[in-house]
Parts: C-alpha cells; structure tokens; sequence
C-alpha cells in the first residue's frame, strides 16, 4: 500500500513511467530468456549462429546508449522514450514473423537499439522531473522493473504452451500499447537550443574523470544483479535437483523489493551521505554471496524434499541481501549520475553510464562464467560465489575511496521532505 501511495504522490508523468517500466520489463523477459530456445530448438540452429543473434541484440543496446542519452538531451526525453518503444515493438514482431537469419538480424538490431534509446531517456525524464524526490523517483523505479522482470517471465512459459510466436506477438502488443499510451499522456517539455555539437558533449562527459571512476566503480553491481540470471538460479537448481526453484530466487526478490523498497530508500535518505549507502548496499551485494558457499561446498543431490529444502535456504538468504544491497544502493546510485554535470547533458551522462558499465559488466560476467566452469571441473564450486563477492567488496571500496577524494557529488538532501499521502 505504501507503494501505491508514494506513487500517487508525483505527477502523472513519473507515474505513466513507472507503468512504463512495468510493461517494458514483463514485454521483455516475456520473450527473450526463451529466445535462444527458439532459435535452436524451433528454428535448428546452430549454437554459433544462436550466439550471434544474441550478440547482435547486446551490442545493439549497449553500444548505442550514448546515441539514446544524447537524442534525449537534443531531441528531448519524451520523444525518444515514444520511439524507442515502437521500434521494440517492430523489432519483436519480426521475431514472432520472421524464420529467416536476415530478419531475425534485423529484430535483434531493432530490439537493442530500442533499448538503447528509451533506457537512458526514460531516466533522463525521471531525474528532471522528480525534483529534489530523484531518490524515491528511482526507488519506485526499481520496484516496478522487479515486479516486471518477474510477471514477464511467468507470463512467457505460459504462452509457451502455445506457440513462442504468441509470446513474441504479445510482447509485441505491450510495447505498442506503451508506445500509444506514451504518446497521449506523457507531456512533451520544451527543450532549449544545445550550445555546442554532440561530439562537444561526449568530450566534456568523458573528460570527467570522477563520473568515469564512479561508472568503473559501479560494475561490481551491474556484474552482481546479473547473477541474479545466472548463478543464483543455477545454485537454486544444484541445491535442489529442481528447475522450478529457480522461479523461488525471483520471487523472494519481487516481495521484498514490493515491502522493503520505498521504507528502505526513505529511511536512508535523511541518514548519511549518498556515497556511504552506496558503498554500503554494494558490500551487502557481495557479502550475500557468503551464504551460498554452504551449498557450493557440498557434494551430491539432496536426499528428499525435506533436505532439498534446506540446501536451498542459504541460496534464497543469498538472493534475498542481493536484492536488500540492490534496494540500497540502486536509487541513490540513479539520483546521483546527473548531479556529476550539467542539467542539459543528464541523458548523455545515463548514456555514457551505461556504456562504460555495460562493457566492464560484460567483462564481469565472463570472469564469473569462466569461474563456473573452472569451479566445475576442479571440485572448486565455491569459486563464482567468492569472485562475486570479491566484485562488491572491491566496487564498495571504489565508492568509498572515491568519496574519501570528495570526487563525488554532494546531494545529501538538507532538510527532511515530508510525505506525501
């Protein structure tokens, strides 16, 4: 209920973005987890060809956020936000319509660079809009993207019994229900004259070294959240002998974010600077990847459901600070971004944010599948776990070292905002 209530407590246009990012996440993780299966099982082909669709939409999106923030920044928000959600919704009907490898190219190509135009834009919007509220703005935030990463998925293996063309229709479907809805309600805000010309303002994002020691410092929680996709299922899965308990991991992080978000994001507000929470929410991410050594350090199955049960306790207890920690530092992290420039250039520093974390990110998560494998084939399972939680502790430390430089943004809010019912 506290939810609800801090929502109806900003402006209908943040509020039509929270709804937003609810229909973009469930119209996403709708389809793309089962879109490898597709490709190889459905359509045969080969693993190589498998991975370069994917590439291609990963390369797409990431490559292309700077190109997002800066048409955010020139064009204004709300534009790009409308055409970013109606390119995915091309993009993903070509996959629902298209067999062939040039098509499913195209839709991948489409589907990423979607992404890279509304993901920058859309918090550009919220930033601007939020006010001195940008904490709660992207609390909020966070809670519907949860909420959606875990409605999309539930929602895909049920129109999987059908048809994946059903998925890829109906995700499909929300992006153009967002994109109309967008179109109708979002206000449109008058953007003033840029100064100088777009490369100008990637120089002077770039030229910022403590926002760029700041982006490096923050993929520890980018490489950390995307376990929640990889490691934490597969130890639910290890610890149990069951698929479905993967399903648990999201779960317990939809109810916590749903309870915990906005009580945990409003306490901590008025406590303390941005950088101690921060620093503090990244070394709870990767100190709860502590629990799940004691599964990793076992051997074998479990021995009935009572035994499954409890090996899978530590790995939710896992999955459950991995979203405490997220819950911590994730707002501040997003309030803090645009108070490294200036106003003008807050969609190219997200674009540039996202870039640079991205790729470092991806660097991350190859360290942690290469840990996987060598934990599997050396009897080491307990080696993702502990460079996860390496990844943390050094990203805490980065926050940390980089507030101890007063290289960071003072945006410790100097007087109590009151609630709003």
């Amino acid at each position: 209920m506290k939810t609800w209530r801090e929502m109806r407590g900003f402006p209908l246009a943040i509020r039509l973005l929270l709804i937003n990012q609810l229909g973009v996440n469930t119209g996403f993780y709708l389809l793309i987890p089962y879109l490898a299966t597709h490709l190889g099982e459905d359509l045969g082909m080969s693993a190589a060809v498998v991975g370069i669709v994917l590439g291609v939409r990963n390369l797409s999106q990431q490559g292309l956020f700077i190109v997002g923030g800066s048409a955010a920044d020139r064009l204004g928000a709300r534009g790009v936000i409308i055409a970013g959600c109606a390119t995915r919704t091309v993009g993903f009907a070509l996959f629902a319509l298209g067999d062939g490898l040039p098509v499913l190219l195209a839709a991948s190509v489409l589907s990423g660079l979607a992404g890279a135009l509304f993901n920058p834009a859309v918090r550009a919007y919220l930033a601007q809009e939020a006010g001195d509220r940008k904490a709660e703005a992207f609390a909020l935030f966070n809670v519907f993207a949860t909420t959606g990463a875990l409605v999309g998925p539930l929602l895909g293996s049920a129109l999987l019994l059908v048809d994946f063309r059903l998925s890829a229709l109906t995700a499909a479907g929300i992006f153009a229900l967002l994109t109309v809805a967008q179109a109708l309600v979002l206000p449109a805000r008058e953007v003033p004259p840029a100064a100088g010309s777009v490369l100008g303002d990637w120089r002077e994002v770039l030229g910022n070294r403590a926002f760029l020691a700041f982006s490096l410092a923050m993929v520890g929680m980018f490489t950390m959240e995307n376990q929640l996709y990889l490691l934490l299922p597969d130890g639910a899965r290890r610890a149990t002998g069951w698929d479905g308990a993967a399903g648990l991991v999201f779960l317990i992080g939809t109810v916590a974010n749903l309870a915990l978000q906005m009580r945990v994001t409003r306490a901590l507000k008025e406590r303390g600077s941005r950088a101690r929470w921060i620093g503090g929410g990244l070394a709870l991410m990767g100190l709860a990847f502590l629990p799940p050594l004691l599964t990793a350090a076992g051997s074998g199955g479990p021995d009935g459901t009572g035994a499954a049960a409890l090996r899978l306790l530590p790995v939710l207890a896992g999955a459950l600070l991995l979203y405490v920690g997220a819950m911590i530092a994730q707002p501040f992290v997003m309030e803090l971004i645009p108070a490294f420039g200036r106003a003008e250039l807050t969609g190219t520093y997200f674009g540039i944010f996202y870039v640079v974390s991205g790729i470092a990110a991806a660097v991350g998560n190859t360290v942690v599948g290469w840990a996987m494998d060598a934990g599997d084939h050396g009897g080491a399972t307990w080696l993702p776990w502990l460079c996860c939680a390496g990844f943390g502790l050094a990203s805490a430390a980065g926050v940390a070292w980089l507030h101890r430089l007063r290289a960071l943004p003072a945006t410790r809010t100097p007087a109590p905002v009151p609630a709003t019912a």
